[in-house]
């Protein structure tokens, strides 16, 4: 494929190969975008700003329910895109594309309700005078990058928004996952977006992302992907509004008066969900001591159910991971915390890029495992007396995305609620739970600000007083 520069689609005579993930055979190949392809998105994006921000909010609703419209018309293309491209088995695929065309749709409701409200002048003294509101207006160019694990809806969560508040936007995605990306690009395109508004520049991070976050044309960086990135980002963007979503290490509690299959279900799903590879997917599991067997026994038994393997076999629960190199990155944290006395009770094993479920047991706070976001098929069970003693090792961590508790009972539920150090509390569902339309980020390493498409709009847009002195 081709990278989208102002509208337009752009070739380069120097390559990108995009890999199946399985067995790194070819699927495609995109241009090697350089520091001169950013700049000239950059300029040609100031155009699409003045025109974004000058469509009336019905043009925009109208573009944005079309896009979502030809998504739907592309479901099955758009799904295997992103199992191939990428790590989800056809069957998480599928479902991620039903999740964006949501975003998308959500994100041109979202575009008749960027609201202003009346000001109390008169409040003041001396102001008695004075009437007027605020209103809010798009900010500029916004730089959006995007990480591999969901190709196409996390674009669309920076896009949809980003083109509902007026803005023009310069996205540059994972170059492991560059084409789910270009295909939402066309159906924006096709669904009427003027070009100048959109560029889509396929390159490696460490070439191009400097280039762009530092400019001072762009007025905004939504970012997803990791802490150290993330930190370059920041150093980077100078005086610039800065969105980040930068994962976590996510804490589950389940509690003797849960109901034991439902929370065992939940939490393999939300641990092996896309390879683990997930920022709100279960790491951590605090089990209440006198269930702790019971539960344990129930969790190991249907992760050994696992299939592991093609991702676009319907058959398949998992697939391979992103790379091998990722794969060998997680077994040599496995590695690292059989050597220092965890207790390893399945999995551990890769063959290539496929890493079987793994579950741990007694893992000590020496353990990488313990502390950072291991963003692969690895979760660790643990013992505890009661919730407080949960909710204390939950916290003790650099991360706070999303938590979780399984009970049956209110107040556990709202102790829990009110005390873990997070941005979002789940009850009685893994960490693993998320619909687009909800506040998303967190708190510590988690990052700044959040996303889901109102609450994207805010970051988006900037309010503007007027005040009459009648």
């Amino acid at each position: 494929m081709k990278m989208l520069i102002g509208g337009k689609w752009v070739d380069k005579q120097k390559k990108i190969d995009v890999l199946n993930p399985y067995d790194n055979s070819l699927v495609d190949t995109v241009p090697h975008g350089t520091v001169d392809d950013i700049d000239k998105a950059i300029e040609i994006a100031q155009k699409g700003y003045e025109i974004n921000r000058n469509l009336p909010a019905h043009k925009r609703i109208s573009i944005l329910k079309k896009t979502a419209d030809i998504m739907q018309s592309r479901y099955e293309e758009l799904a295997k895109t992103i199992a191939t491209e990428g790590s989800k088995t056809i069957k998480e695929a599928r479902k991620e594309v039903g999740r964006a065309i949501n975003t998308i749709t959500i994100s041109a409701e979202e575009a008749r309700r960027i609201n202003g409200k009346t000001i109390p002048f008169d409040s003041a003294e001396g102001s008695e005078n004075r009437v007027g509101y605020y209103y809010r207006f798009p900010i500029g160019i916004i730089a959006a990058i995007t990480p591999f694990n969901d190709p196409l809806n996390l674009v669309a969560h920076k896009l949809g928004p980003a083109i509902a508040g007026g803005n023009s936007v310069v996205c540059k995605p994972a170059t492991v996952t560059p084409l789910s990306a270009l295909k939402l690009s066309e159906c924006f395109l096709e669904a009427g977006l003027p070009g100048e508004i959109l560029s889509v520049i396929t390159g490696h991070g460490h070439e191009i992302g400097d280039a762009l976050v530092s400019d001072e044309r762009i007025r905004m960086v939504s970012f997803t992907g990791g802490v150290e990135a993330g930190k370059r980002v920041a150093k980077h963007a100078g005086l610039k509004k800065i969105g980040m979503e930068l994962g976590s290490n996510s804490p589950v509690i389940v509690l003797k008066d849960c109901d034991l299959n439902k929370a065992v279900d939940s939490c393999v799903s939300g641990a092996f969900w896309a390879v683990g590879q997930n920022c709100i997917g279960v790491q951590r599991i605090y089990i209440q001591e006198s269930i702790y067997n019971k539960f344990r026994n129930l969790f190991v038994q249907k992760t050994k159910s696992y299939k592991v393997g093609y991702q676009l076999d319907e058959n398949t629960d998992m697939g391979p991971m992103i790379t091998e190199k990722e794969a060998v990155r997680v077994i040599d944290w496995i590695e690292d915390a059989v050597d220092k006395g965890a207790n390893l009770l399945t999995g551990g094993t890769r063959k290539g890029s496929l890493v079987q479920p793994t579950v741990f047991e007694k893992m000590p706070a020496t353990a990488t495992l313990d502390c950072q976001e291991v963003f692969g098929p690895v979760v660790t069970l643990y013992s505890v007396k009661n919730l407080d003693e949960a909710i204390e090792k939950s916290n003790n961590v650099d991360y706070g995305l999303h938590g979780a508790v399984f009970t049956n009972n209110l107040n556990n539920a709202f102790h829990a609620i009110k005390n873990m150090d997070v941005g979002s509390v789940i009850v009685n569902d893994s960490t693993d739970y998320r619909v687009d339309l909800m506040p998303f980020g967190g708190v510590k390493n988690s990052g700044l600000g959040r996303e889901g498409i109102k609450f994207a709009l805010q970051e988006m847009t900037e309010p503007k007083v007027v005040c009459f002195n009648l």
